[in-house]
């Protein structure tokens, strides 16, 4: 049996003709699973040229993976579907060298071209940005790696909100959302005692009552249909996650975007201790998203592209199903808000309790809709 791929690309211009990247996608046409990305940033170009860029780029990445699949190419750019589906001449001279050698990667009547709105295309339009972002810096950069980009790009605001598919409840559906329900993990002698406690310090374990919560967590999850987990790669999340997997019957799928900050200097201090040793450094930390913590660590921009790009794989993975992602306070708080379009200061307006489950449904029209937050009802306890 013919295996049957999908290649999202997209490229883009800042200038037209000015600084170009592109961005595609791989994907499994049966599952929906990531497969490859790929993306670059290409010099001064134009929007058509960098488009069929990352065309090109998709189409080697496929080939690599299967020579012999059937593909299917998803792209927003009306041009590059018309030209390459043979609608539309191309009279560009820049561009016929690049069809051409598009044409070449596959046999003939292999590749398949399909429009979609802009919208639909966010995997591999987010892909260009942090290639562009990350070559306007001179800096090396590849999918799957943070970018030191602004975090603004992690999830482009509509400049015209199509209110019809937004005001969710209110309108006709939109299609089969996918749930994220965010598990935070339980707790750590770190959490009892209020301590910074990321990826770059100790790896503490799950107290007794961590175990508990855990335990609560997974007899709350019971019925509601999950179809995976995913978890932080760190051993307060696995042990978490093992729980309600052993409960339901489920594997546990490691996505090592989802782990906790990298709080430098500061892992393992309070936030008192902090402010005592380091005020500079946390009075910038809290006023800006591009502020790092004492010691190198992570920023927050910086936490919310790994985030952001662990969202869109667990998405693509497990399209309309109900998914568990076991992880920490700064992804829970990024997730939710980017799911509302809030700024970066909104996440140290939100409280997170140990085992707290929050949710966001994901439209199949790009939209997100938050349905529950700081959800200790499982636990016994009401959060004060």
């Amino acid at each position: 049996m013919t295996r049957e791929l999908v290649i999202e690309a997209d490229g883009g211009s800042r200038g037209n003709p000015g600084p170009a990247g592109y961005g595609a996608v791989v994907r499994d046409a049966g599952n929906g699973q990531v497969l490859a990305e790929t993306a670059a940033y290409i010099g001064t170009a134009t929007n058509n040229v960098a488009e069929y860029r990352g065309l090109i780029a998709g189409l080697r990445a496929a080939h690599a993976l299967a020579p012999d699949a059937a593909v299917r190419v998803r792209m927003d750019s009306k041009l590059v579907v018309e030209q390459m589906s043979g609608r539309w001449r191309i009279k560009h001279p820049d561009m016929k060298p690049l069809a051409l050698e598009a044409q070449k990667i596959y046999p003939p009547g292999a590749v398949r071209f399909e429009w979609i709105p802009r919208e639909r295309n966010k995997h591999a339009d987010r892909l260009a940005n942090e290639a562009m972002d990350a070559g306007r810096r001179g800096e090396e950069w590849r999918p799957g790696e943070p970018s030191p980009a602004a975090e603004a790009t992690a999830e482009p605001p509509s400049q015209e909100p199509d209110t019809a598919s937004t005001a969710r409840g209110w309108g006709p559906s939109t299609g089969t959302p996918t749930t994220l329900l965010l598990l935070r993990h339980g707790e750590t002698a770190f959490t009892a005692e209020k301590r910074f406690s990321g990826s770059g310090g100790p790896d503490p374990e799950l107290t007794d009552v961590g175990h508990a919560q855990a335990a609560s967590a997974a007899a709350a999850l019971e019925g509601v249909g999950l179809g995976a987990v995913v978890t932080s790669p760190l051993r307060r999340c696995r042990q978490t996650a093992a729980a309600v997997a052993e409960r339901l019957g489920l594997d546990v799928r490691v996505e090592e975007g989802l782990r906790e900050t990298d709080f430098g200097a500061w892992e393992g201090l309070t936030f008192e201790e902090v402010r005592q040793r380091h005020p500079e450094e946390l009075r910038a930390w809290l006023e800006s998203a591009d502020a790092y913590p004492t010691g190198g660590g992570e920023s927050f921009a910086k936490v919310a592209r790994r985030v952001a790009v662990a969202r869109d794989k667990t998405l693509a993975r497990f399209a309309g199903r109900t998914v568990l992602a076991v992880t920490h306070v700064t992804p829970v708080k990024t997730l939710l808000r980017l799911a509302l379009g809030a700024p970066p200061a909104a996440m140290f307006r939100m409280e997170l309790s140990p085992a707290a489950l929050s949710e966001i449904g994901y439209y199949p029209d790009g939209n997100a809709t938050v349905r529950r937050f700081n959800d200790t009802a499982h636990l016994g306890v009401t959060p004060r």
